[in-house]
């Protein structure tokens, strides 16, 4: 399957039941394969990306990822392979090599980009559902972002991507 037009397939999906941090996993541990915390979020390396059933190559391809930048979970690791979930929810097999831990997030649902931290802020641009955002420092409930020549604070809630510590 592919998954070109993925804002929509979230949509239909109804994402936004899906937690949208790693706190809410049970626990975090931290790997022996790369020595980093699980539950964590990382990004598509790819504009297309592989998710298999399986941590091998040998395992067929469950789904196609179509978009660069798209926040995973990584929920365990084996090897050269992450276990991860997308924002819809899927479970698949990912190479490491097709991950960055760059910091993204991925709008959950249309907000409206604020100047400041404070609900009374003016506002910036509206922000659609399924708009990747560069993620900055987080704090509560607000997360510094960026997209295109915009950038704000917005509600932490509203993004999939969005690690449970600040920054």
């Amino acid at each position: 399957m592919k998954r070109a037009g993925f804002a929509l397939a979230l949509l239909a999906a109804g994402f936004g039941s899906l937690p949208a941090s790693a706190d809410t996993e049970a626990g975090v541990t931290i790997s022996r394969f790369s020595g980093k915390p699980v539950p964590r979020f990382e990004a598509l390396r790819h504009e297309t990306v592989n998710g298999r059933k399986g941590p091998d190559e040998d395992y067929a391809v469950q789904w196609e990822y179509k978009r660069k930048g798209l926040p995973v979970l990584i929920l365990k690791e084996s090897g050269d392979w992450r276990y991860v979930r997308d924002p819809a929810g899927d479970q698949v097999w990912i190479k490491k090599t097709q991950l960055t831990g760059l910091k993204d997030a991925l709008a959950l649902e249309p907000f409206v980009l604020k100047a400041g931290r404070a609900s009374d802020s003016a506002d910036v641009a509206s922000v659609s559902a399924g708009v990747l955002l560069s993620l900055g420092d987080c704090e509560i409930s607000m997360c510094q972002v960026a997209t295109g020549s915009y950038r704000g604070w917005a509600p932490r809630a509203s993004l999939w991507g969005v690690p449970d510590t600040k920054g």
